[in-house]
Protein backbone atom coordinates (compact mmCIF):
# COMPACT_ATOMS: atom_id res chain seq x y z
CA UNK A 1 0.00 0.00 0.00
CA UNK A 2 0.82 3.18 -0.45
CA UNK A 3 3.21 5.11 2.27
CA UNK A 4 4.58 8.46 3.56
CA UNK A 5 6.95 10.33 1.26
CA UNK A 6 8.54 13.48 1.85
CA UNK A 7 10.06 16.37 -0.85
CA UNK A 8 11.32 20.04 -0.40
CA UNK A 9 9.04 21.72 -2.92
CA UNK A 10 10.48 23.91 -5.58
CA UNK A 11 9.53 25.66 -8.85
CA UNK A 12 11.41 24.93 -12.24
CA UNK A 13 12.34 28.39 -14.73
CA UNK A 14 9.38 27.76 -17.20
CA UNK A 15 7.06 28.18 -14.62
CA UNK A 16 8.20 31.66 -14.08
CA UNK A 17 6.41 32.11 -17.25
CA UNK A 18 2.92 32.79 -15.17
CA UNK A 19 4.22 35.63 -12.52
CA UNK A 20 2.09 33.98 -9.48
CA UNK A 21 5.60 31.44 -9.44
CA UNK A 22 7.43 34.42 -8.69
CA UNK A 23 8.48 36.12 -5.39
CA UNK A 24 7.37 39.70 -7.40
CA UNK A 25 4.61 37.99 -8.71
CA UNK A 26 3.18 36.71 -5.95
CA UNK A 27 3.87 39.46 -3.73
CA UNK A 28 1.70 41.63 -5.95
CA UNK A 29 -1.24 39.19 -5.86
CA UNK A 30 -1.06 39.37 -1.80
CA UNK A 31 0.96 36.06 -1.19
CA UNK A 32 4.12 36.02 0.89
CA UNK A 33 6.30 34.63 -1.48
CA UNK A 34 6.03 32.44 -5.08
CA UNK A 35 3.83 29.64 -5.35
CA UNK A 36 4.67 26.04 -6.35
CA UNK A 37 2.91 25.12 -9.54
CA UNK A 38 -0.07 23.18 -8.93
CA UNK A 39 1.39 20.48 -11.30
CA UNK A 40 4.30 20.02 -9.23
CA UNK A 41 2.67 19.34 -6.19
CA UNK A 42 0.24 16.99 -8.06
CA UNK A 43 3.21 15.18 -9.50
CA UNK A 44 4.35 14.95 -5.59
CA UNK A 45 0.78 13.22 -4.60
CA UNK A 46 1.43 10.71 -7.19
CA UNK A 47 4.93 9.49 -5.87
CA UNK A 48 3.36 7.14 -2.97
CA UNK A 49 0.53 5.68 -5.84
CA UNK A 50 3.09 5.26 -8.34
CA UNK A 51 6.04 3.67 -5.79
CA UNK A 52 2.95 1.36 -4.70
CA UNK A 53 0.97 0.60 -7.80
CA UNK A 54 3.52 1.74 -10.71
CA UNK A 55 2.02 1.20 -14.69
CA UNK A 56 -1.23 -0.30 -13.36
CA UNK A 57 -1.83 3.22 -11.73
CA UNK A 58 -0.26 4.76 -15.06
CA UNK A 59 -2.60 2.92 -17.21
CA UNK A 60 -6.10 3.20 -15.45
CA UNK A 61 -5.89 5.00 -12.45
CA UNK A 62 -6.49 8.61 -11.77
CA UNK A 63 -8.68 10.95 -9.33
CA UNK A 64 -9.16 14.35 -8.17
CA UNK A 65 -6.93 17.07 -6.89
CA UNK A 66 -7.84 20.32 -5.07
CA UNK A 67 -5.65 22.75 -4.60
CA UNK A 68 -6.85 24.49 -0.87
CA UNK A 69 -4.26 26.54 0.22
CA UNK A 70 -0.60 27.20 -2.05
CA UNK A 71 2.53 25.46 -1.66
CA UNK A 72 5.59 27.80 -1.18
CA UNK A 73 8.88 27.42 -2.57
CA UNK A 74 11.68 25.64 -0.37
CA UNK A 75 9.06 24.33 1.95
CA UNK A 76 9.24 20.75 3.32
CA UNK A 77 6.13 18.65 2.06
CA UNK A 78 5.21 15.49 3.64
CA UNK A 79 2.37 13.58 0.95
CA UNK A 80 0.40 11.36 3.76
CA UNK A 81 -1.97 8.71 2.06
CA UNK A 82 -4.70 7.24 3.98
CA UNK A 83 -6.82 4.20 2.67
CA UNK A 84 -10.37 4.89 2.30
CA UNK A 85 -12.73 1.78 0.94
CA UNK A 86 -11.62 1.53 -2.70
CA UNK A 87 -10.01 4.85 -3.06
CA UNK A 88 -6.85 6.50 -1.38
CA UNK A 89 -6.57 9.79 -0.14
CA UNK A 90 -3.06 11.98 -0.25
CA UNK A 91 -2.66 14.78 1.69
CA UNK A 92 0.04 17.72 0.98
CA UNK A 93 1.11 18.28 4.35
CA UNK A 94 3.12 21.44 5.28
CA UNK A 95 4.61 21.30 8.82
CA UNK A 96 5.73 25.23 8.29
CA UNK A 97 2.27 26.01 7.97
CA UNK A 98 -0.58 26.71 10.31
CA UNK A 99 -3.53 25.14 7.72
CA UNK A 100 -3.39 21.58 6.52
CA UNK A 101 -3.76 20.37 4.26
CA UNK A 102 -2.51 22.24 1.22
CA UNK A 103 -3.76 20.11 -1.32
CA UNK A 104 -5.61 16.91 -1.32
CA UNK A 105 -5.67 14.05 -4.28
CA UNK A 106 -8.46 11.55 -3.57
CA UNK A 107 -7.12 8.65 -5.79
CA UNK A 108 -8.37 5.70 -7.54
CA UNK A 109 -6.97 2.33 -8.73
CA UNK A 110 -9.49 2.20 -11.89
CA UNK A 111 -10.51 5.57 -13.34
CA UNK A 112 -13.24 4.11 -15.99
CA UNK A 113 -13.46 4.76 -19.68
CA UNK A 114 -13.10 8.25 -21.38
CA UNK A 115 -15.99 10.38 -20.54
CA UNK A 116 -17.86 12.04 -23.49
CA UNK A 117 -16.78 15.76 -23.77
CA UNK A 118 -19.55 17.73 -22.44
CA UNK A 119 -21.20 20.67 -24.98
CA UNK A 120 -19.81 24.66 -24.24
CA UNK A 121 -16.91 26.99 -26.17
CA UNK A 122 -14.40 24.85 -28.17
CA UNK A 123 -11.41 26.01 -28.12
CA UNK A 124 -8.52 25.37 -30.52
CA UNK A 125 -6.92 21.63 -30.74
CA UNK A 126 -3.68 21.54 -30.76
CA UNK A 127 -0.58 19.11 -30.98
CA UNK A 128 2.41 18.67 -28.25
CA UNK A 129 5.19 16.84 -28.12
CA UNK A 130 5.58 14.89 -24.92
CA UNK A 131 9.41 15.67 -24.77
CA UNK A 132 11.27 18.50 -23.10
CA UNK A 133 9.72 20.10 -20.58
CA UNK A 134 6.65 17.41 -21.02
CA UNK A 135 8.88 14.52 -21.17
CA UNK A 136 10.00 11.53 -19.08
CA UNK A 137 12.11 13.41 -16.73
CA UNK A 138 9.76 16.01 -15.34
CA UNK A 139 9.62 14.51 -11.67
CA UNK A 140 13.65 14.31 -11.74
CA UNK A 141 13.28 17.70 -12.35
CA UNK A 142 10.91 18.81 -9.61
CA UNK A 143 12.43 16.54 -6.88
CA UNK A 144 9.91 12.93 -7.55
CA UNK A 145 12.88 10.24 -7.53
CA UNK A 146 11.02 7.83 -9.30
CA UNK A 147 13.25 6.01 -11.75
CA UNK A 148 10.48 4.71 -13.54
CA UNK A 149 9.37 6.99 -16.06
CA UNK A 150 12.83 7.70 -17.66
CA UNK A 151 13.63 3.64 -17.48
CA UNK A 152 10.99 2.91 -18.80
CA UNK A 153 10.11 6.34 -21.45
CA UNK A 154 6.75 7.42 -20.15
CA UNK A 155 5.97 10.92 -19.35
CA UNK A 156 4.98 11.32 -15.98
CA UNK A 157 1.31 12.00 -14.64
CA UNK A 158 1.87 15.50 -13.80
CA UNK A 159 2.40 16.00 -17.83
CA UNK A 160 -1.40 15.65 -18.39
CA UNK A 161 -2.55 18.89 -16.13
CA UNK A 162 0.73 20.43 -17.33
CA UNK A 163 -0.84 20.37 -21.14
CA UNK A 164 -4.44 21.86 -19.44
CA UNK A 165 -2.18 24.59 -17.88
CA UNK A 166 -0.84 25.25 -21.15
CA UNK A 167 -4.55 25.65 -22.78
CA UNK A 168 -5.57 27.75 -19.99
CA UNK A 169 -2.25 30.11 -20.23
CA UNK A 170 -3.03 30.01 -24.32
CA UNK A 171 -6.66 31.07 -24.08
CA UNK A 172 -8.52 31.99 -21.18
CA UNK A 173 -5.77 33.73 -18.70
CA UNK A 174 -5.18 37.19 -17.87
CA UNK A 175 -1.82 37.86 -15.77
CA UNK A 176 -1.06 35.84 -12.74
CA UNK A 177 -3.52 33.06 -12.03
CA UNK A 178 -4.33 29.88 -10.42
CA UNK A 179 -4.75 26.44 -10.93
CA UNK A 180 -7.25 25.42 -8.01
CA UNK A 181 -8.75 21.84 -9.34
CA UNK A 182 -8.52 18.99 -11.44
CA UNK A 183 -10.26 15.40 -12.20
CA UNK A 184 -7.25 13.30 -14.28
CA UNK A 185 -8.38 9.95 -15.29
CA UNK A 186 -4.95 8.09 -17.22
CA UNK A 187 -6.35 5.46 -20.15
CA UNK A 188 -2.59 4.33 -21.07
CA UNK A 189 1.05 5.29 -20.30
CA UNK A 190 1.77 8.14 -22.44
CA UNK A 191 5.09 7.15 -24.33
CA UNK A 192 7.86 9.51 -24.13
CA UNK A 193 8.84 11.32 -27.56
CA UNK A 194 5.17 10.94 -29.08
CA UNK A 195 2.92 13.38 -30.34
CA UNK A 196 -0.17 13.57 -28.80
CA UNK A 197 -3.02 15.61 -30.54
CA UNK A 198 -5.32 17.65 -27.61
CA UNK A 199 -9.31 18.66 -27.43
CA UNK A 200 -10.38 21.34 -25.17
CA UNK A 201 -13.72 23.07 -24.12
CA UNK A 202 -14.81 25.30 -21.70
CA UNK A 203 -18.04 24.20 -20.04
CA UNK A 204 -18.15 27.00 -17.32
CA UNK A 205 -16.93 29.80 -16.27
CA UNK A 206 -18.17 31.76 -12.71
CA UNK A 207 -16.83 34.58 -10.32
CA UNK A 208 -14.95 32.71 -6.53
CA UNK A 209 -11.81 34.97 -5.62
CA UNK A 210 -11.33 35.75 -8.92
CA UNK A 211 -12.65 34.58 -12.67
CA UNK A 212 -12.99 30.90 -13.10
CA UNK A 213 -12.88 28.90 -16.03
CA UNK A 214 -13.49 25.12 -15.88
CA UNK A 215 -12.71 22.95 -19.45
CA UNK A 216 -12.90 19.84 -20.34
CA UNK A 217 -9.53 18.29 -21.82
CA UNK A 218 -9.01 15.29 -24.29
CA UNK A 219 -5.70 14.02 -24.68
CA UNK A 220 -4.77 11.40 -27.92
CA UNK A 221 -2.35 9.16 -29.47
CA UNK A 222 -3.01 7.87 -32.47
CA UNK A 223 -6.43 8.23 -32.45
CA UNK A 224 -7.02 6.76 -28.94
CA UNK A 225 -7.53 8.44 -25.43
CA UNK A 226 -4.95 7.95 -23.56
CA UNK A 227 -5.64 10.92 -20.78
CA UNK A 228 -8.53 12.72 -19.40
CA UNK A 229 -9.12 15.97 -17.58
CA UNK A 230 -11.90 17.79 -15.69
CA UNK A 231 -9.56 21.86 -15.53
CA UNK A 232 -10.23 24.54 -13.47
CA UNK A 233 -8.21 27.86 -12.87
CA UNK A 234 -8.81 30.82 -11.46
CA UNK A 235 -7.84 32.87 -14.84
CA UNK A 236 -8.23 36.30 -13.53
CA UNK A 237 -7.15 37.08 -10.04
CA UNK A 238 -7.21 41.30 -10.01
CA UNK A 239 -10.71 40.40 -8.25
CA UNK A 240 -9.39 37.92 -6.00
CA UNK A 241 -9.85 38.72 -2.20
CA UNK A 242 -6.26 36.41 -0.40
Amino acid sequence: MPTTWTVTARNLPEHASNPIHTDAGATAAGFPSALVAGVTTYAYLTHPLVAAWGLDWLTRGGGEVRFRSPVFAETQVDCVPTVLDDDVLVEAVCASQSVNPRVTFRAVRDAGPPPAMRPGEALASRQFVLADRLGADYGLRVGDDLDLYVRDGLVHPAVWPAIGNRIMSADLVKGPWIHTRSIIRHHAPGPAGATVDVHATVVDRFERHGQRAVIDVLIEHEGRPIATLEHEAIVDLTTATV
